[in-house]
């Protein structure tokens, strides 16, 4: 360790000397002042003070006017406040002036010790603390993932690794951080091995199956709604776990957490499908059987998400022979934020009222078309970071803000979840094949088996048929669909952009959250 350089000021460091004494035995440099100016003069001067301990209570230039002046010179430097007086304000106004700790004389040497220890060494031993307790869970995972496990249990072990992710960023414990991956990526093969085996049986058999896209509000949502309390229901599209773990404590200072669950997106883990099948409570197949104004196919122009309101208030029908109230509204540019932001006190008069928010999407298709996006998201903990910058400074946050001191109800789900994909698999099909790289539709398509869960009677899997001989094909893990024109030019394109419509823990694993507000 670099040797510490303490700058302390106290008018009594006289009295001092046996703790500066310690200090130097333990290996610290310390510099003795005896008034803020001396202080002052030692920071002008001295660009290596590593930590200050600042008397409260000195004539002349007090310790808070001291410190006034310290954070102007140098705002990041450390400063702990030691003092005689316990009394609330002063405490209060040293906290608010980012002091880093502060002590009560008389103070002991195993104090400071102690004190200097969380400052410096902090990070240091966080770190190693949070690398050693992943080490110790490292074999317990390994062990759950190659075990026999039900989709229950799948979630806990997403949840595990996820927790881990963002520890092990957050304490900047790159060589952990390395070998997490490597064991999520090892969980993505078993996961996606379990999905093949037992997704078209859950499709046909509801209640041997996970909380799916096509039952959520029935199973989860509807029950709950209260005539005497207004009830939210918020999707944020495309919406991974590890993102909303960065978002919760934000919403978490105005709402009270009262459950997470998750649910199982259905394939193809994409907008139209997930997402069509949520509002309306039915499988694509069933959409396009019962509705089929109201559902156009991948290879159909047009837009495939028009008529979600419409799906939305037959379900309800359905589900509500008496009836009720209900506002649906969709987001997907600043205008629309800014009316929500405006309005969103005229939904409280409704029983149930549904926001779907869309700019995580549009973040993760403008990140694969913009370098300057590609840069700022680089990977899964900048993409979390500006998840969480967006929402902090969202039309979202502030509406949701203006509800937050009424008696309501909100959930906060979303469709489906994304992956980086890296890993490149090459697909040959004619004109009428998706141009979706993580699934594709097409007559005679020509794949690698090894990487893909393909249905090759799409109806087993409720899935609509565009014409007789129609295969769908969802890749599995990270991997992408290419075709062989200009292979390396779109794989050296496509490779770690973030992307859905396969089958992923990311994708299909998603958090559904139920909070109420605080009042």
């Amino acid at each position: 360790m670099d040797k510490i350089t303490i700058l302390w000021a106290d008018d009594e460091i006289d009295l001092l000397k046996p703790q500066v004494l310690f200090l130097k035995k333990k290996g610290y440099d310390v510099i003795t002042v005896t008034n803020g100016y001396d202080a002052l003069e030692e920071c002008n001067q001295k660009n290596f003070i590593d930590v200050i301990f600042l008397d409260e209570s000195m004539p002349g230039m007090t310790g808070l006017d001291t410190l006034s002046k310290i954070k102007e010179i140098n705002s990041n430097i450390p400063v702990v406040m030691i003092t005689k007086n316990e009394a609330e304000n002063l405490m209060e106004e040293a906290i608010g002036s980012q002091i880093t700790d502060y002590l009560i004389k008389p103070v002991n040497p195993h104090q400071i010790l102690l004190t200097l220890k969380k400052i410096i060494d902090n990070k240091r031993l966080v770190r190693e603390k949070t690398s050693s307790e992943y080490q110790q869970d490292f074999r317990q995972i390994f062990m759950e993932i190659n075990s026999r496990l039900d989709f229950e249990q799948w979630t806990d072990v997403y949840q595990k690794i996820v927790n881990w992710e963002i520890k092990l960023n957050s304490t900047n414990t790159t060589e952990m951080a390395d070998i997490l991956s490597m064991q999520k990526s090892e969980a993505n093969t078993e996961f996606s091995k379990f999905v093949v085996k037992n997704y078209l049986h859950w499709v046909n058999n509801e209640e041997e199956a996970p909380i799916m896209s096509h039952n959520l509000l029935r199973s989860k949502v509807f029950p709950e709604i209260d005539p005497d309390r207004p009830t939210f229901f918020l999707l944020l599209d495309n919406l991974r776990l590890d993102q909303w773990e960065t978002i919760e404590p934000i919403l978490s200072e105005l709402f009270r957490m009262d459950k997470k669950e998750y649910f199982y997106s259905i394939l193809p883990t994409s907008t139209q499908y997930s997402r069509n099948a949520i509002f309306s409570g039915l499988m694509p197949s069933e959409i396009q059987e019962y509705y089929p104004e109201w559902w156009k196919n991948d290879n159909e122009s047009g837009g495939k998400n028009l008529y979600e309101h419409e799906l939305l208030s037959e379900q309800i029908r359905r589900t509500f022979h008496k009836g009720l109230k209900f506002d649906y509204t969709k987001i997907t540019n600043a205008s629309d934020g800014k009316a929500l932001q405006d309005n969103i006190q005229n939904y409280l008069n409704n029983d149930f009222t549904v926001i779907v928010y869309n700019f995580i999407d549009m973040l993760s298709h403008a990140r694969t078309e913009m370098e300057v996006l590609k840069e700022l998201a680089g990977d899964e903990a900048a993409y979390r970071s500006l998840t969480r910058s967006w929402f902090e400074n969202s039309f979202l946050w502030t509406a949701l803000q203006k509800i937050a001191d009424q008696n309501v109800q909100l959930f906060i789900s979303t469709d489906h979840g994304t992956i980086r994909v890296r890993q490149p698999s090459k697909v040959i099909g004619d004109r009428e094949t998706t141009t979706n790289l993580r699934y594709k539709v097409g007559k005679n398509l020509q794949y690698d088996r090894k990487d893909v869960l393909d249905v090759r009677n799409p109806k087993k899997a409720l899935l609509p048929r565009p014409n007789v001989s129609s295969t769908f094909i969802f890749a599995k893990e990270d991997k992408f669909f290419l075709y062989p024109n200009n292979y390396n030019y779109y794989n050296n394109y496509y490779k770690d952009t973030f992307q859905h419509g396969g089958i992923s823990l990311e994708e299909i694993i998603v958090p559904f959250i139920e909070m109420s507000s605080k009042v």
